[in-house]
């Protein structure tokens, strides 16, 4: 080694490209009162979302604003627990942690009455007969277990109702 190299010895299993650490982000989080209203409705086995006063669509959850209008959001609306599948996906790649057998549905709801969709899985149905359109129900963990989370759902189901036309959630694909 000369003086000028930095490198130090050299070691037959050459330069390390990646490295493996524990690590570790703890936050804090405020819900808000908007955010809160709907926490809360979960905690009760309910959709709890807010509408706007001037284009009068309805957010869940809402963030207590329209994000069209820029108003506050003060109507809330408690929500069907029913909603159709506006778009979906079978996962088949396994992950560590995973709780869920593979493979399985991702799908965005759009609940009824809602002008927004949210992510949920779906389960019940063999992944080859889910489909846009599908009408699910939302699955609660028993009632001593509820909580202000989203894990107060624990997936939707087909209702056995017929599919949703397209023309009522093409907006929300």
């Amino acid at each position: 080694m000369t003086s000028g190299d930095q490198r130090g010895p050299s070691d037959e299993r050459g330069p390390v490209t990646t490295l493996a650490t524990p690590i570790r982000l703890d936050y804090v989080f405020s819900a808000g009162i908007a955010q809160s209203r709907n926490l809360r409705g979960l905690a009760e086995g309910k959709f709890v979302g807010q509408r706007c006063g001037v284009c009068h669509k309805v957010y869940v959850p809402s963030r207590g604003s329209c994000p069209v209008d820029g108003v506050a959001t003060d109507d809330v609306v408690e929500l069907a627990n029913t909603g159709t599948v506006t778009t979906y996906c079978v996962v088949n790649v396994p992950f560590a942690g995973q709780s869920i057998e593979i493979p399985y549905i991702c799908a965005m709801v759009l609940l009824d009455g809602a002008d927004i969709s949210f992510m949920g899985l779906i389960q019940e149905i063999p992944t080859d007969e889910v489909r846009m359109g599908l009408r699910v129900e939302a699955v609660w963990v028993d009632p001593e277990d509820l909580g202000p989370t989203m894990a107060s759902v624990k997936y939707f189901r087909p209702t056995g109702d017929p599919d949703a036309d397209y023309e009522t959630y093409k907006d929300y694909t």
